[in-house]
């Protein structure tokens, strides 16, 4: 019997698909798909790719974001990084049942590179839904929930810690509070997946599950994993709970990550 998110073979499965993508959101992934191809040419642009709860068949309409991956045949460039940028604020401008749109940008010789075999390489193979263009998961190997992915995936958790800082110090409304806030949480709960990962033995992107997860083997800190589980689906303005996550969880779970799974490996 194979482990939660895997295939017949012990693999991790892709976790998406246009199949799975709820009817409310049928609209929002016709227009991203149109709206790419207006505004990538085939000379600049590989491939497109969908993740997150859309692609999951997840999303809560009015709750859910809406995630892009572009594959560009060069490096992206600044006029790029323009395009998708406008490209992110008018989807989201159009469709109420979305609660913001992001685009990220990287090259496909980035993505199929050595260095990034076990972490974006990984992504679009396990948790990207093609969306234009040649699939790259065809040029990149089969994956297992293993200790180098883990460590290649979130080795450089602390690095986080002290940017989210600084912008805690710095939000004033209680709507940058729960930007930050449902930012924080997810990022938490994923890394604390994928510290037990190994031992869990499969995959999963849900937050509740991976809560669930982490707290098997991590029962003193299981309370504060749920905590920030619930907030990455429902963000709060409470500075106590983003303050937990900062200062107290956060710290904590990096310094245990490098305990276990040791530093991502450096990138040139």
């Amino acid at each position: 019997m194979t482990g939660v998110g895997l295939d017949d073979d012990g693999f991790i499965a892709r976790e998406g698909s246009l199949d799975r993508v709820s009817r409310e959101f049928v609209p929002v992934v016709a227009a991203a798909r149109a709206r790419i191809a207006e505004a990538f040419c085939p000379a600049r642009l590989h491939s497109a790719y969908l993740y997150g709860s859309i692609p999951r068949g997840t999303a809560r309409p009015g709750v859910s974001d809406c995630d892009i991956l572009l594959a560009t045949r060069a490096e992206p460039s600044p006029a790029e990084r323009a395009d998708a940028d406008a490209l992110a604020s008018r989807l989201d401008a159009s469709f109420p049942q979305v609660d913001g749109v992001g685009v990220l940008l990287f090259s496909t010789s980035t993505l199929l590179s050595e260095h990034e075999r076990y972490d974006l390489g990984w992504f679009v193979a396990c948790l990207c839904t093609p969306l234009l263009g040649d699939d790259l998961a065809a040029k990149l190997p089969r994956y297992r929930p293993s200790a180098l992915l883990a460590r290649e995936t979130n080795g450089d958790f602390a690095d986080a810690l002290p940017s989210w800082r600084r912008r805690a110090a710095s939000v004033i409304t209680p709507a940058e509070r729960r930007t930050l806030s449902r930012a924080v949480a997810r990022r938490i709960v994923r890394t604390g997946f994928t510290l037990v990962m190994p031992w869990w033995g499969g995959w999963t992107s849900d937050l509740a599950e991976s809560a669930d997860a982490f707290a098997r083997y991590y029962p003193q800190r299981a309370e504060q994993m749920r905590r920030a589980a619930t907030v990455g689906q429902a963000p709060t303005a409470d500075t106590a709970v983003l303050t937990m996550m900062i200062q107290d969880l956060g710290p904590w779970l990096a310094a245990e990550y490098l305990a276990v799974h040791g530093r991502k490996a450096p990138r040139s």
